[in-house]
């Protein structure tokens, strides 16, 4: 992989700039309130932060163009789902979405079916606009928007987005907190512990008067309701990874209860 070269896609990297902490607060306040100029500046600003991440991949004899794109998806990811209630620098979050989102890339790129340029093309396209639109609209948009929007028909775009997909595991790590790692099965609502879930053959009842308030609400709302974690956390107020703790707390009570 050619790490010296000046321009990828298109970006001149030598002119990148870099931001300041108080602009990163300061441009990270405005986007909190949907402005979009600010959001493309602070991808801007943290274009860097991708070009140091894919030279971990160095080894690999994929292209860098490639390479950056997806590294820029999982830089937008970052940027719209980062909560600055955890206390952490934005780059220590950022970039394990940036790592994984290239680790999917590559795991895809390694079957002995490739997906042509000009669709993984297609597809970026289509993902940083659902992304922008979403922020935007505050829902996912539909095929026929996105379609509108790149400028490509709806078939077309969902060829392509079905081209680049591939298998993730459940135990995923999606970011990691204190020690405490979210996966991807905490992103996920739980619909067999919504319908048939096993709380209802244990005395459950008893197990959770030994919770706390909140932990009993987020218990409630994970396993009879069936919502992800991050709905919980919209739902009552506090960060996903505050959930997380709660609801791993939580049960570890009840297990202690119940096997007492």
């Amino acid at each position: 992989m050619a790490q010296g070269r000046v321009e990828i896609c298109g970006v001149n990297t030598s002119r990148l700039p870099l931001l300041k902490n108080g602009e990163k607060e300061a441009l990270f306040a405005r986007i909190q309130d949907g402005d979009m100029e600010a959001r493309e500046a602070y991808i801007e600003g943290n274009l860097r932060l991708v070009l140091s991440v894919i030279k971990r991949f160095s080894s690999s004899n994929e292209n860098v163009d490639d390479l950056f794109q997806i590294g820029c998806i999982g830089l937008i990811k970052a940027i719209d789902n980062f909560d600055t209630s955890l206390n952490v620098k934005f780059s220590t979050y950022a970039v394990p979405m940036i790592i994984g989102e290239i680790r999917r890339f590559l795991r895809d790129n390694s079957s002995s079916i490739r997906v042509s340029r000009s669709l993984k093309d297609t597809a970026y396209k289509a993902i940083y606009v659902r992304e922008a639109l979403t922020r935007k609209n505050l829902k996912e948009p539909t095929i026929e928007e996105i379609a509108s929007e790149v400028g490509i028909s709806k078939e077309d775009i969902v060829y392509a987005m079905d081209a680049i997909q591939n298998p993730m595991s459940l135990y995923e790590p999606v970011f990691t907190d204190g020690g405490d790692t979210l996966y991807v099965m905490d992103q996920i609502s739980d619909k067999k512990n919504k319908e048939e879930t096993w709380v209802e053959h244990l005395s459950l009842s008893d197990a959770m008067k030994m919770l706390s308030d909140r932990e009993h609400e987020i218990i409630t709302l994970r396993f009879f309701e069936g919502k992800t974690q991050m709905e919980v956390a919209d739902l009552i107020g506090i960060s996903q990874a505050q959930v997380s703790r709660l609801e791993k707390n939580a049960l570890r009570t009840m297990r202690t209860y119940l096997t007492a």
